[in-house]
């Protein structure tokens, strides 16, 4: 059975934009790619990163369990430069998964829906350009009610080479 999985995907080291392409690429060797957002730059989140970050959603289908699509996004990460140092700091690549079909998982290596959606301005904006009706499956909001709710108050511009 095939389920529909949102991704996150935000880097702010090195050429960002060759990043988030080349990992489209691998998301696309590994999976079905469905749909892919516009790409948005945000200032970093959470105070401890340094430099803008590029972010987009992604939409892919796997017959795959949780956990194995977790371990190739993180191989991913890897191959694309990602070091897991500071949780909060800069990085290549991240690739989170947001939702994983309607199902909700909570163990040591995986939360679905992501916990922090709702208060994350750069994954509600492209969230709301690709499923612009989809309601989250614990909040029972769309990414439009969902963002005009949503305290972050930094600026998601369209990304402009």
């Amino acid at each position: 059975m095939q389920t529909e999985v949102v991704l996150c995907l935000g880097g702010n080291k090195g050429d960002r934009e060759k990043l988030l392409f080349r990992a489209i690429e691998c998301l696309n060797d590994h999976f079905q790619l469905l749909r892919v957002s516009k790409i948005y730059e945000t200032a970093a989140w959470g105070g401890v990163a340094k430099g803008d970050f590029l972010n987009q959603l992604a939409i892919i289908s796997t017959g795959l369990v949780p956990e194995d699509v977790l371990d190739i996004l993180q191989e991913i990460e890897r191959d694309l430069g990602r070091k897991r140092e500071d949780p909060w700091g800069d990085r290549t690549m991240d690739i989170d998964i947001l939702y994983y079909g309607d199902r909700k998982i909570e163990n040591e290596r995986l939360s679905v829906p992501h916990p922090f959606i709702a208060d994350r301005r750069f994954v509600l904006v492209p969230l709301a350009e690709l499923l612009p009706h989809f309601r989250d499956p614990l909040l029972g909001k769309t990414p439009l009610e969902m963002l005009q709710e949503c305290g972050d108050p930094s600026e998601v511009k369209l990304y402009k080479k």
